[in-house]
């Protein structure tokens, strides 16, 4: 076996535009909304809107209407898996991907022990399945309904439990386009109406990983799944990865050929919703994120929409009432105003920003309030 330190080295801008065209934010793929988010592993979605977003940075042509369809035929669902996050998942991954991150569920319900204590975790489980199974309901309405069986429980740790221990999917019209709708919850087997797989083979998940994410370091899969003890995984997959390694001496695996694009390739601005999993699913974020705006894209819990510029996160956005407000962290040339402004344009244009009798879309620039 090669010595680490003869393995290849990529620096931060090459790491930059492999994981740029894994994510599809080099040039817009022409691809269904149904297998990006497949080949995305999901799309992050604390929040309604965001998935849509996500998808109108990667893909040519899309409109919001095709992943609300996909929401409305249940070919895809909103759900809590990686990272213990609400992820918008296809039908076949919510049912063998929520296994595999399981353990990291129960060990959750680990850290509420004390508010659970005198309650029978399997009885919880059966009594919360029967409820949503009947028909979906709140949060709310299961903790009551839980509470009904043991009242001196602590409620919130009545209602992690049920959400760490049944795979429970957000249903319609919850997550769709153009509607609203309050948090109501099944068991994706009911929602689907198939039994939940067995978990994907882990050896399966770390190549598509790589696929979507790489070039990548055990740990940081580890960061995305939000498990822990891959490191088997990996090992058992080198022979057939190509391996680099980063400006620190990290290791990093990859699928021998995965696109990994010249460091000079030129990268458009893009505009990304608040918890794109671009800047979420590494350890080492640096690869996106300099370490000069580290931090600079939240404000204590709260995440704000970010923009790439030149492929690194450069300001922050928000789009009201029509106007598109661009908050750069720097002075950007003017041909670089030129095209976030134009990027800025079309996001209006084709998410339905625009209001009635505008003519055309506002893009400001505005300095940081932050």
């Amino acid at each position: 076996m090669a010595s680490r330190t003869t393995y290849p080295m990529l620096d931060t801008r090459a790491l930059n535009r492999a994981t740029l065209a894994r994510q599809l934010l080099l040039r817009r793929a022409e691809m269904t909304a149904r297998d990006a988010v497949g080949h995305l592993l999901g799309l992050q979605a604390q929040n309604v809107r965001p998935p849509y977003f996500q998808l109108h940075a990667r893909l040519a042509g899309f409109e919001p209407g095709e992943l609300a369809g996909l929401m409305e035929s249940r070919e895809v669902v909103r759900m809590v898996t990686m990272r213990s996050t609400i992820h918008t998942h296809t039908a076949h991954d919510a049912l063998t991907l929520r296994p595999l991150v399981q353990p990291a569920r129960d060990r959750e319900v680990g850290y509420f022990r004390k508010g659970l204590d005198g309650v029978d975790l399997d009885r919880l489980a059966q009594r919360a399945r029967a409820f949503v199974e009947g028909e979906p309901r709140t949060m709310a309405e299961i903790r009551e309904d839980l509470l009904r069986e043991w009242p001196d429980a602590d409620p919130q740790s009545l209602s992690v439990a049920a959400r760490c221990l049944l795979p429970l999917v957000q249903v319609t019209p919850r997550g769709v386009w153009g509607r609203s709708g309050q948090v109501r919850l099944t068991t994706v087997e009911t929602w689907l109406g198939e039994p939940a797989g067995t978990a994907q083979p882990v050896d399966d998940v770390v190549l598509r990983y790589l696929a979507a994410f790489g070039p990548a370091s055990v740990k940081d899969m580890q960061t995305w799944a939000g498990v822990t003890r891959l490191r088997d995984a990996f090992e058992r997959l080198r022979p057939g990865l190509a391996v680099f390694r980063d400006e620190n001496g990290v290791e990093l695996f990859d699928l021998p050929d995965a696109p990994r694009p010249d460091a000079d390739t030129p990268a458009p601005p893009r505009f990304l919703p608040e918890f794109d999993n671009l800047l979420l699913s590494h350890a080492d974020r640096t690869r996106v994120v300099p370490p000069e705006v580290k931090g600079r894209s939240w404000t204590g819990n709260q995440a704000h929409c970010t923009l790439l510029v030149d492929g690194f996160l450069a300001g922050l956005w928000r789009l009201e009432d029509g106007v598109l407000t661009v908050e750069l962290f720097d002075r950007a040339p003017a041909a670089a105003r030129e095209e976030i402004a134009a990027e800025g344009e079309k996001l209006i244009a084709e998410m339905g920003g625009l209001p009635d009798g505008a003519a055309t879309p506002a893009v400001r620039f505005a300095p940081i309030r932050r």
